[in-house]
């Protein structure tokens, strides 16, 4: 297993004091696949991970059972837990539940200003990615800035749904072999989005966002064409 993904591993043992050891660790790792450290396909070493964070093989063992509930991880017998491989069918669903969950929390925004301190966070986080050429860094920025547009409903289970479905997207993102083109056209327009709902132009937003989350979706279903073509 890559050692700097067991390192930051180790960074977030400061993390485990919160709520349930078991889902504390799940949060954990939903995160590293979020941010890419762990790719479709990587096999999660118990002894490792378990050593990295300093949790014991039962409380991994529950935190693993909760994320493949979630479709992130897979168990194979004999094999172990491994990062789930997402299929086009995956890429669908994921879209459609996007679709849903995004546009609706804009559509039903109430009087501006809005609370864009996170927003208007991430944003900054994806200029800083590219001015430094770091673009898996960027894909962890755009995807903040989807999971705090959704934070605008303040609703936790929508919160914590669009959790998940951003970790499950960040496993399809590896179907495009170039980053940068995968995700530095994208940072314009969360800045144009930005500026619109700055504005209180919550409508224009969600229509600029349908238009972005199509064009994301065509961008990844060519991708995993030319995959298994």
């Amino acid at each position: 297993m890559d050692d700097h993904v067991l390192a930051e591993l180790a960074d977030d043992r400061a993390l485990l004091g919160r709520t349930s050891a078991a889902e504390r660790v799940a949060d954990i790792l939903r995160t590293r696949i979020t941010e890419g450290g762990f790719p479709p396909g990587a096999r999660l070493a118990e002894e490792e991970i378990g050593g990295a964070l300093g949790v014991s093989r039962n409380t991994l063992r529950e935190a693993f059972r909760l994320l493949t509930h979630e479709r992130l991880l897979v168990h194979q017998l004999n094999r172990g837990m491994f990062v789930r491989v997402l299929t086009a069918e995956d890429l669908e669903d994921i879209y459609r539940v996007r679709g849903l969950a995004e546009c609706a929390v804009l559509r039903v925004l109430g009087a501006p200003p809005y609370p864009l301190d996170a927003v208007e966070a991430a944003v900054e986080a994806g200029r800083r990615a590219a001015r430094l050429r770091h673009w898996r860094d960027l894909g962890t920025a755009n995807m903040r800035f989807h999971q705090a547009l959704v934070e605008l409903a303040g609703s936790p289970r929508t919160d914590e749904a669009m959790r998940g479905v951003l970790a499950e997207l960040r496993l399809v993102f590896h179907v495009v072999d170039d980053p940068r083109r995968l995700h530095e056209p994208y940072l314009s327009r969360n800045e144009e989005i930005l500026r619109t709902l700055q504005g209180g132009e919550a409508r224009t937003a969600e229509r600029l966002l349908a238009g972005y989350l199509d064009d994301s979706h065509r961008q990844l279903a060519g991708a995993y064409a030319d995959r298994l073509g």
